[in-house]
């Protein structure tokens, strides 16, 4: 045996002197040939395209596995494939090398000689990244596993090609390492995702593989068993097969494994559920190949109070520890209202729980980020499950969100927001170890690229990870401008839709770049998405004007009533309205915008629409479904003046017109604010700059909330979050004068009841909101108004769990009596 075992070792030895001679003769011979600029381009600093790649004698299977992502993802966007070298391989003299392995190997592989003073950061995942002219090798050293998959990664997002060439146009040295250890994304295979579900286990490494390039190292997985169904037509493979599959292949490449496992029995004090569920989560458990964490949400969903939560959780780690011995465990205080969070608090910072590594904050949590790290105990890290798939509704909102895009987009459209990611970034994530986002779907994609750049270095440039991910993703040619349209498709969502002329641009460059990409860019999912949404950005804003015109012409004839007569004029304003479902010059955007979308659905499985693509829900991604939804008050219209034509009498009907004409006038003195619509909200007081409160915990935001038949006013509305106070604020009143303010509760949420004061002085003591919303009046006392000024103020009832919504207001008019 000592024998056979010396022989496997004197082999192995002469290959790695094979190995050692032949990249001295290459590097020696290419020496000049390849390190300069090239004269006939300037831009080429290193021309890789006829490069061999070269390994330590002996790679790790992970390792290996980064070499064969550089090499596939070369041949990919070039059509060069890079041989690998082995000791066997006679290498080509006039070759660039690119050397790729551990720091550790320097001792042994020549490449590498010298590069130990000049290590990369000596931390976990850094890397070392070195190509200077006087060279003819491009070195990547990784401090560890991950460490040669992250530097393959950042090579690839260096490297330009072009059809038969592969090149760097300048020199590279680059020592670096990870600025959050934790940086990963939740990718969850169920039903309610707009695409996730019909995904296999070769697209599932493709996206992980590209994920890995910028730097992510975790991954969060599904259990079979959520608030979902476990069946969608979707389904390649049933969910806990998936399950295995995607924690072996995040094995391969060294990736960690979390898991997301909410507990959503009703009762976890009593003793038969408990062993139940302890049973199905161990068996779950025994099946993956690896589990690092699990985190397990305390709501959205769950109900179980902390009390009876923590001890449960205890027992999971016991049977967590029996498969994983190194896993850890994790918790949340997600949709706990303020008793249940003092509990909790409290546990954490009286009990011995050693077996908690930490705490995860994500939305539906009463505190931010910074005061959870502020009232934990030390010993408990702080991770983030930011949401960076929804628009509306979630954690993160648009901010200044037109109406429109909300009714047609809805919560979960394809959504690039980099700057706005970056923003949330830089609030959310200090004091914490790192991130693992919330994501439903390859909507988010683009998100996910910039958190895992700024995970990696939060100080880098969002642009240019932009310009990383088109070049890495579609082509070189256009990554530049495919940048800037991303920025561009971030811009057609800021302030009113109805005057962002930047709409039309977006739609021009990204019509420019179609003419220009190939056949093989036009297939490309991520180039489609973009397309889609400069597209139907478009059509909603055209339609927007085009209705806006139709619905003003129709008010126009209804205000000729009293000249004409009643009965002329809603004729004549119901003809108006009837115009806006005849066929017209729209057509041909809004059929581009369908075509796209069943491109979509071919390409990466994205289900827009629930009759053509069997899609979960309209507010889980199905917005072809709502491409046509009413962006004015035309169905209130009608609905409106289908009652006033039943009045009997012309002077009843004349009185429903001028109602209609009228409705938000707020006579003389008065005023009127429609708080959803930023160009009519003058009295709102406006709260922190998005950068200092992008969830809005302390500032007030535009929220939605429709239901069909409503006039527009009532689908947008300003609101506040949990306990903050919502206020308005008017000058130069009458002090004389005596004021009732009418008011239209509306929103999403009828929950909770609401309080208004003027002033300090209760206006209405906890009211419950109209359901159906209807304008409601009271009288503002006097001492409100007397020195000429006035401040309402709302709030919610305080110390509510769950979402935080509530405290919700779409109109407010202060009538002089």
């Amino acid at each position: 045996m000592d024998l056979k075992r010396s022989a496997v070792r004197t082999a192995q030895q002469s290959a790695r002197r094979a190995v050692t001679r032949a990249l001295l003769v290459v590097i020696a011979a290419a020496s000049g040939l390849c390190g300069g600029a090239r004269a006939a381009d300037d831009r080429i600093a290193f021309d890789l395209t006829r490069a061999i790649v070269v390994t330590p004698g002996t790679i790790s299977p992970r390792e290996r596995k980064a070499v064969e992502l550089l090499v596939e993802d070369v041949a990919r966007r070039s059509g060069v494939r890079w041989t690998v070298a082995d000791g066997r391989t006679a290498l080509d003299r006039r070759a660039q090398v690119v050397a790729v392995g551990r720091l550790s190997a320097a001792a042994s592989f020549p490449p590498f000689a010298g590069l130990r003073d000049e290590a990369a950061r000596p931390a976990p995942d850094a890397y070392r990244i070195l190509a200077r002219p006087s060279t003819s090798a491009v070195l990547i050293a990784g401090n560890d596993e991950r460490g040669v998959l992250f530097g393959v990664g950042r090579l690839l997002r260096e490297i330009r090609t072009g059809p038969g060439r592969v090149w760097l146009d300048r020199p590279l040295n680059i020592i670096t390492g990870p600025a959050f250890p934790l940086r990963g994304h939740q990718l969850g295979y169920r039903p309610k995702t707009n695409s996730y579900d019909a995904w296999d286990l070769p697209r599932w490494e493709r996206y992980i593989r590209d994920l890995a390039i910028f730097g992510t190292n975790a991954v969060e997985l599904l259990p079979p068993r959520t608030d979902d169904s476990d069946e969608s037509p979707h389904f390649p493979r049933p969910q806990m097969e998936m399950m295995v599959g995607m924690s072996r292949l995040l094995d391969e490449y060294g990736l960690d494994v979390w898991a997301w496992y909410p507990a959503l029995e009703k009762d976890y004090n009593d003793g038969p559920t408990v062993a139940r569920e302890l049973e199905q989560w161990g068996e779950v458990f025994r099946r993956l190949p690896r589990l690092d964490a699990v985190y397990v949400p305390g709501g959205d969903p769950g109900h179980t109070p902390p009390a009876i939560l923590i001890p449960f959780l205890g027992r999971v780690a016991e049977v967590l520890h029996r498969y994983h011995p190194k896993a850890t465990l994790w918790v949340s205080p997600q949709g706990f209202p303020q008793p249940w969070l003092d509990e909790f608090l409290g546990i954490l910072r009286t009990q011995p729980l050693p077996w908690l590594a930490g705490v995860v904050h994500g939305p539906q949590i009463r505190i931010s980020a910074a005061e959870l790290r502020r009232a934990l105990p030390e010993r408990y890290a702080l991770r983030t499950y930011p949401d960076i798939t929804h628009l509306q509704q979630c954690q993160f909102p648009v901010p200044d969100w037109d109406v429109a895009f909300s009714m047609t987009e809805s919560r979960e459209t394809i959504n690039p927001r980099p700057m706005g990611e970056a923003a949330i970034f830089n609030y959310y994530q200090p004091g914490t170890i790192g991130f693992l986002t919330y994501s439903e779907g390859c909507n988010d994609d683009v998100n996910k690229f910039v958190w895992s750049g700024l995970g990696w270095d939060p100080h880098a440039d969002v642009e240019d990870i932009l310009r990383q991910y088109a070049r890495a993703f579609l082509a070189d040619p256009l990554a530049d401008r495919f940048a800037k349209g991303l920025l561009a498709l971030e811009r057609n969502w800021q302030g009113p839709l109805r005057t962002n002329e930047g709409v039309e641009r977006t739609l021009s460059l990204f019509q420019a770049l179609e003419k220009e990409a190939t056949p093989d860019v036009l297939g490309n999912w991520r180039f489609q998405q973009a397309v889609y949404r400069a597209y139907y950005d478009a059509y909603i804003r055209r339609r927007l004007l085009a209705e806006t015109k139709i619905q003003d012409e129709a008010l126009a004839a209804l205000g000729t009533a009293r000249a004409k007569g009643v009965d002329a004029a809603i004729a004549e304003a119901e003809r108006g309205l009837a115009r806006l479902y005849e066929v017209g010059p729209l057509d041909a955007i809004r059929a581009r915008v369908r075509s796209l979308g069943d491109d979509l659905f071919a390409s990466v499985r994205m289900q827009l629409s629930e009759p053509l693509h069997d899609a979960i829900a309209v507010d889980r991604g199905a917005n072809l479904d709502t491409l046509d939804m009413p962006l004015t008050d035309r169905l209130w219209l009608r609905d409106r003046l289908a009652e006033a034509r039943r009045i009997r009498d012309e002077p009843g009907r004349l009185a429903a017109v001028e109602a209609i004409l009228h409705r938000t006038d707020p006579g003389p003195g008065g005023f009127y604010d429609d708080l959803g619509n930023l160009e009519k909200q003058p009295h709102l007081v406006r709260g922190l700059d998005y950068a200092a409160d992008p969830d809005f915990r302390r500032s007030p935001y535009v929220g939605f909330g429709s239901r069909a038949g409503w006039p527009i006013a009532w689908c947008q509305n300003a609101q506040t979050l949990h306990d903050a106070p919502l206020s308005m604020r008017y000058e130069g009143l009458d002090a004389s004068a005596r004021y009732r303010v009418r008011i239209t509760y509306a929103g999403d949420s009828f929950r909770n009841k609401i309080h208004l004061d003027a002033e300090g002085t209760p206006v209405h003591d906890w009211f419950q909101k109209p359901d159906p919303p209807m304008p409601v009046e009271f009288d503002v006392p006097a001492s409100a108004t007397a020195d000429g000024r006035l401040e309402l103020t709302w709030r919610q009832e305080p110390g509510k769990g769950r979402n935080g919504r509530g405290c919700q207001v779409a109109e407010v008019w202060l009538l002089r009596k």
